[in-house]
């Protein structure tokens, strides 16, 4: 087994070690924000630098490595580039989140945990990796890979527009969210991204990106039931029959 795939591995097992702490421990910022974790930055800086990271770690290891770069590997570096492009420097600026706060603690620790993971998928992709033959469009596992991160980047992107929008034209504070997969659970934007790179694990086949695809529920999912009991602590109408992030289970 290769260096890199013994790393993928711990960092999978450190991932679900941490789940609860994760359960137990809200990340205070956006609307758990709190006063008491030192220095802040604007939120919207805080999303742009964290988010950024992912971009260039992974965009540059992948352009500088030394593997060749077959059709199937520019397809994920594309999705990775587009996802991430949108994350840093489109999605922290159409926010309607001027005033709000994030604490650098959080940004950093989000930094290093995105540096690595975009590191782990450059590195295996750019450098270390086995080369995906051209064939691998047509294999089962990039076929499903695909269609399962373009539905999940789908309700993502849908997700966030609704939740900007329910700011718009200057309103501020929070609502309850309709409409869509609202309607089934708090926190489709979440869900959304918990798909996706479940789909890019699936595309890819191999430990980096699975590492990831574990990351990311294992952060995504306490989030989202942190956001759900808060929406339930804050709005006593608020729908009894959602879940938080898995329709009808979770």
């Amino acid at each position: 087994m290769t260096v890199i795939n013994i790393v993928a591995i711990v960092w999978t097992l450190l991932a679900l070690a941490i789940v609860p702490m994760q359960l137990r421990t809200t990340a205070p910022y956006g609307r758990h924000a709190r006063t008491d974790w030192g220095p802040s930055i604007s939120n919207q800086m805080g999303w742009f630098l964290m988010e950024l990271v992912s971009l260039v770690v992974f965009v540059g290891l992948f352009l500088a490595g030394p593997n060749a770069k077959t059709a199937p590997m520019w397809v994920f570096f594309v999705l990775w580039a587009a996802h991430y492009a949108n994350r840093s420097l489109i999605f922290p600026w159409r926010t309607h989140t001027k005033g709000k706060t994030m604490p650098l603690a959080i940004v950093g620790s989000a930094v290093a945990f995105n540096v690595v993971n975009a590191g782990l998928n450059g590195l295996y992709l750019g450098w270390v990796g086995d080369v995906y033959p051209a064939a691998w469009l047509s294999d089962p596992r990039f076929i499903v890979g695909i269609v399962v991160f373009a539905a999940g980047a789908a309700i993502n992107l849908w997700s966030d527009n609704r939740l900007i929008g329910l700011r718009a034209g200057g309103q501020q504070g929070y609502s309850i969210p309709r409409g869509g997969l609202f309607g089934w659970v708090s926190c489709p934007n979440l869900m959304g991204e918990i798909i996706e790179w479940w789909g890019f694990a699936i595309m890819c086949w191999n430990l980096p990106a699975l590492s990831f695809a574990v990351w990311t529920a294992a952060n995504l999912i306490p989030r989202a039931l942190s956001h759900h009991a808060w929406y339930h602590r804050t709005f006593p109408d608020y729908p009894q029959d959602r879940r938080a992030v898995i329709p009808a289970l979770l």
